[in-house]
């Protein structure tokens, strides 16, 4: 590969990225890496490389994208499962091709959705803090059994039928709603039923879809109205599934017992910084984290030694296929 070819620029850099991409490059690339992310002001950044890998808020517009194709990139690589930040369109307008990694840990996700229902139901979060101020009191600390109850998945991918496994190991009664039921998961006694079903029926909701045009917004006003009183909802997939004032409606008139979120509709202007010495100037989430029930994590799920590894080397795979006109051995993961 010449100079051009073996470069690749990765914007919204963590720390951790440098470890595992620098730790398998065993191409020999050139990593360009920028904390900063992608957007019409920072492709600026790019010098003579024909790959950009980006990260699940960098901005990917059909502005990007014309820009990038000026810079003569012909890959953009995502380091992650979900893709609604891309523009295909302007991708095939512009003649570049589009991967991502369509499964890296599914388990690492699926486990820190039921860490959150464990986290949210027995307060072990709570509990941990007051026993290290020496307060051992169980008062306001009462959960219920997980055994027995209902839960309900909301898009059975490959994380989704993941956690279904867990959820079944616990002895709860699964639900499931998809486009296409899953045989494997009907095998295992998983129920697929119809959306209302999964709103009415379940006393935990857990989220597993991507985000779209037929799923922005899934949990609205309409939908919670439809849900059992205190459900309990775990948004583990793209915060765009959820309309955050109307969950924090819910939450305030106690239709909506117990809410955990990884990912948020706005994002982008908070996870994966540290801004303790900032004011958040983004209301709603800090009226999310001010209700006792809510539990947040900073899009923390995928956060596994094992899934970074995997994203790290389905990446420079898909890249190597791409810049040598081969076909990416898994079809899921070529999007343009």
């Amino acid at each position: 590969m010449n100079s051009v070819t073996n470069k690749i620029a990765f914007f919204s850099t963590q720390p951790y990225d440098k470890v595992f991409f620098n730790k398998y490059n065993e191409s020999g690339f050139q990593l360009d890496f920028f904390e900063t992310q992608l957007n019409p002001q920072t492709v600026i950044l790019i010098e003579n490389g024909s790959v950009v890998c980006v990260f699940v808020n960098d901005m990917v517009n059909e502005e990007v994208i014309r820009q990038l194709a000026e810079k003569k990139v012909k890959i953009i690589a995502l380091r992650c499962a979900g893709f609604n930040n891309v523009d295909l369109e302007a991708a095939k307008k512009y003649n570049l091709k589009v991967c991502r990694v369509p499964a890296y840990s599914p388990q690492a996700v699926a486990e820190h959705a039921m860490a959150m229902i464990l986290t949210l139901n027995r307060k072990t979060h709570k509990a941990y803090n007051r026993v290290r101020e020496q307060n051992f009191s169980l008062n306001g600390l009462l959960g219920f059994d997980l055994f027995g109850k209902t839960i309900g998945i909301i898009g059975t991918g490959n994380i989704g039928k993941a956690f279904a496994k867990i959820a079944s190991g616990f002895g709860c009664k699964v639900l499931a709603y998809d486009i296409v039921e899953n045989d494997e998961m009907l095998k295992d006694g998983v129920s697929f039923v119809g959306l209302e079903d999964i709103f009415k029926l379940s006393d935990i909701i857990s989220l597993h879809c991507p985000l779209n045009d037929q799923t922005k917004h899934l949990i609205n006003k309409k939908s919670i109205d439809s849900m059992k009183d205190s459900v309990m909802i775990i948004n583990t997939s793209r915060g765009g599934l959820i309309e955050t004032a109307s969950v924090i409606e819910g939450l305030k008139d106690g239709k909506i017992g117990y809410l955990g979120i990884d990912v948020y509709e706005q994002e982008e202007k908070l996870f994966f910084r540290d801004l303790s010495d900032d004011i958040i100037q983004d209301d709603a989430i800090q009226r999310l984290m001010s209700f006792p029930n809510v539990l947040v994590t900073a899009h923390q799920a995928f956060f596994t030694n094992e899934a970074l590894t995997q994203i790290a080397l389905v990446t420079f795979g898909n890249i190597e296929s791409l810049l040598l006109d081969n076909d990416i051995e898994n079809k899921s993961a070529l999007l343009v």
